[in-house]
């Protein structure tokens, strides 16, 4: 038996050619992979004491993240291969989902403590702080008296 996707009852390979043309965002190189799966999202926080990045991972697990710093370049990846054994009677006939990989890199400024990053992953969201340096934070204004 042959399983074959509809969508909206047509057919031609021409449709989701186009959907795929005309839906894929261009602009955002990094949420692809060579794979053909996704790369997580982040969200940059930044504050007066330290940037933050989210990123969004669910379903992993702490141990599948490998984070490196190399000179000013922070690098966050993970590799998942999941090895099932299936019954000599079970098959697939479709299989899409037993590797995944992907990295992300970012440049730091040179204000940033790099020494004092912090990482922590909690319910599908894995979270690094980076904090600046003293001079890298902005002061308060004052009011300076005239003589």
């Amino acid at each position: 038996m042959t399983l074959v996707k509809r969508q909206n009852g047509n057919l031609s390979p021409f449709n989701s050619f186009f959907d795929d043309f005309f839906t894929r965002d261009f602009l955002d190189r990094d949420n692809a992979s060579a794979t053909g799966t996704t790369v997580p999202k982040v969200n940059i926080l930044e504050n007066n004491d330290e940037f933050r990045i989210e990123m969004a991972a669910p379903g992993m697990r702490k141990d599948d993240f490998r984070i490196e710093l190399d000179n000013d370049m922070l690098s966050i990846s993970s590799e998942l291969k999941r090895e099932e054994n299936l019954p000599e009677d079970h098959h697939y006939s479709r299989r899409e989902f037993s590797y995944q990989s992907f990295r992300r890199t970012f440049h730091l400024p040179d204000t940033v403590e790099d020494e004092k990053i912090r990482a922590h992953y909690e319910n599908g969201l894995l979270c690094l702080t980076i904090p600046k340096r003293e001079e890298a934070k902005s002061k308060p204004s004052r009011v300076i008296q005239i003589s």
